[in-house]
């Protein structure tokens, strides 16, 4: 029996509309292609996690996790088995250390040269459940004047993956923020990391090639001013604006930094900019994005990226590295 005959037989208390059969990826990933997965499933919360979780067990059917698809690229086959698409959103402020404001510590604060010292001994402990988006949950942190997570407000994921990868920008990265993390295995048995355990490195944790379905994240940050927060936010985003080409559909940086090497360097010094595979092609404004300029197909970008680390490795002899995730059937 396929999947939907397994679904629709079930006793899964769970809602049909959140439910999709054959659904086509594209409309899940920031790349904007992908075939279909044969069973896409909605989570908004951990009750029906926990039983698709059960579920798929009990059935052996590979299970899937997405998050807002922003580093992902969906081969043109589609994805077989439950593709669970993490939406489970909150945002709570668990602790407030050394925060209140007595008459001492306002009249430091009015001392410019102590101010940035006082606020940042002003700590909060925030829970963020794992399908939260990043620029959501930046603008909320903004909103209540907590500051530290400005660097990393523009990065289009949700905080689950951004944690799984360890996602940095402008020199941040997602550990300098991390004091836990929660999860649940396949088989739906609860475990939490503390930042130690999680082993972060360049783009990559503990998290990345284990099965493991993050479900929350405890992050410190510290008390800030909403004017000096919103002032940097836009610093950012306008950098990405100017650097980036954030006007087409991508998974942002194709390929990871090397340790000796700026990958981006190199794909330019290449001639490689602007080079392109139907509609799939190597950024102008900047080499290390490949971008789907309409109606690329993922074949046409795996194709690319294949190009782009062979001319590299001809001309420079040095191995390009996916930073971007690969999976589905070709």
């Amino acid at each position: 029996m396929n999947i939907k005959g397994l679904i629709e037989n079930s006793s899964l208390n769970i809602d049909k509309k959140k439910i999709l059969y054959n659904e086509p990826m594209k409309k899940y990933t920031t790349f904007k292609v992908g075939g279909p997965a044969e069973c896409l499933i909605k989570i908004d919360n951990e009750t029906d996690l926990k039983e698709i979780l059960n579920f798929a067990n009990e059935n052996n059917i590979e299970i899937h996790v997405v998050g807002n698809g922003s580093n992902l690229l969906v081969l043109d086959g589609g994805i077989k088995g439950i593709v669970l698409l993490m939406r489970i959103e909150n945002i709570k402020i668990l602790e407030e250390k050394n925060s209140e404001k007595t008459k001492e510590i306002e009249d430091i604060i009015r001392r410019t040269d102590q101010k940035e010292k006082v606020l940042r001994a002003n700590k909060y402990i925030i829970e963020v459940k794992s399908g939260t988006k990043i620029p959501k949950l930046g603008q909320i942190l903004m909103n209540k004047e907590i500051s530290g997570f400005e660097e990393l407000s523009g990065i289009p994921g949700t905080i689950g993956g951004a944690v799984i990868m360890n996602a940095g920008a402008h020199g941040k990265e997602m550990k300098d923020i991390v004091k836990s993390v929660k999860c649940l295995d396949y088989s739906g048995k609860v475990k939490e990391f503390t930042k130690e355990d999680m082993k972060f490195e360049y783009r990559n944790s503990i998290l990345k090639n284990n099965k493991y379905i993050v479900t929350s994240v405890i992050i410190e940050l510290y008390k800030g001013n909403k004017e000096g927060i919103q002032e940097k936010m836009k610093i950012y985003k306008d950098y990405r604006k100017e650097h980036q080409p954030i006007e087409y559909p991508s998974a942002g940086s194709t390929f990871k930094r090397g340790e000796d090497y700026i990958t981006a360097k190199l794909i330019d010094e290449a001639g490689l900019k602007g080079y392109n595979i139907g509609d799939a092609e190597v950024s102008i404004k900047h080499a290390g994005f490949i971008i789907n300029k309409g109606n690329a197909t993922a074949d046409d970008i795996l194709n690319l990226i294949e190009h782009v680390k062979k001319v590299i490795y001809e001309k420079f002899e040095k191995k390009l590295n996916l930073e971007i995730q690969v999976i589905g059937e070709k």
